[in-house]
C-alpha cells in the first residue's frame, strides 16, 4: 500500500519523533524526591508516559499506571508544578530524535509534504525541544495538549489542524506510537500510521488498527 493522494502529514511527539523519556524520568523524580517519596527507574517512569503532564504526575504520585482516584487534589496541585517547573528548565538535557527521524522529515519537506504536531504535551515545552533539535523550521503548525478544549484521543485537534491548513481528511494522515493517535484518527476518519517503537504501555499498536504499521521512521518514505 502506497499513499498517492496526501498534502499533509500530522505528527505525534513524544515516542514518535523523540525520545523524552530520560527528561521526564528526571523531572517525575526531582518532583517525588521535593516531596520526600519514593522515586522510580527510567524503564517503570517510560510506561506512564504519553497522556500529558497532569496524567504522568498522578501516575507517579500513585507509583503505577493505574491513578489513585482518592488523591489529594492539592498534593496533585503542588506535585504538578513542581513536575512542570523544573522540566522547563531541562526540555532537552538528554531528550533525542529516533533514529532516521531528522533526515526523513527534511525528506519528506522536500518531496513538498506539509508537515505539522499534534502532542499532548503542554504547547509552551514543544518549541523549546523541536529548537534544540534543530526541528523547528520543519513544521506549518503545533498543537500542544493544551492549545485546544480537548486533547488525543478526541479527534478534534487534528480536525482543527486540518481545517486551520485547510487540507482535507482525505489529504492527510496521522503518525503517531500510541492508541491516543490512532484512535484520534480513526475517529477524524484520516488514515494513519503507527509505529511499533515508543510509548503504547507495552500494547501492539495494530490492535488499535492503524492504516499501515512500520518499525522505522524512514519506513514512512516507502509509504508516502
Amino acid at each position: 500500500m502506497k499513499f498517492t493522494n496526501k498534502e499533509l502529514i500530522i505528527f505525534d511527539l513524544d515516542g514518535t519523533l523523540i525520545d523524552s523519556v530520560p527528561d521526564l524520568a528526571s523531572a517525575v523524580n526531582h518532583m517525588l524526591a521535593t516531596l520526600d517519596r519514593d522515586t522510580f527507574e527510567e524503564e517503570i517512569i517510560r510506561y506512564w508516559v504519553g497522556n500529558g503532564a497532569q496524567t504522568l504526575t498522578k501516575r507517579a504520585l500513585s507509583g503505577s499506571t493505574e491513578i489513585d482516584e482518592n488523591m489529594n487534589e492539592a498534593l496533585f496541585e503542588k506535585a504538578l508544578a513542581i513536575f512542570l517547573d523544573y522540566y522547563g528548565n531541562h526540555l532537552c538535557t538528554t531528550t533525542k530524535t529516533y533514529p532516521h527521524v531528522a533526515a526523513t522529515l527534511r525528506a519528506l519537506k522536500s518531496k513538498g509534504y506539509r508537515l505539522a504536531i499534534v502532542t499532548n504535551k503542554p504547547f509552551d515545552f514543544v518549541g523549546p525541544i523541536l529548537e534544540g533539535l534543530h526541528l523547528n523550521e520543519l513544521f506549518e503548525l503545533i498543537l500542544g495538549g493544551d492549545s485546544l478544549e480537548k486533547k488525543k484521543p478526541d479527534p478534534s485537534p487534528l480536525l482543527h489542524v486540518c481545517e486551520t491548513l485547510n487540507v482535507s481528511i482525505e489529504e492527510s494522515v496521522m503518525v503517531g506510537d500510541s492508541k491516543n493517535d490512532i484512535l484520534a484518527a480513526n475517529a477524524a476518519e484520516i488514515q494513519s500510521i503507527g509505529v511499533t517503537y515508543g510509548y503504547n504501555y507495552g500494547e501492539d499498536i495494530g490492535v488499535y488498527d492503524p492504516s499501515i504499521i512500520i518499525n522505522d521512521f524512514s519506513e514512512l518514505l516507502e509509504y508516502l
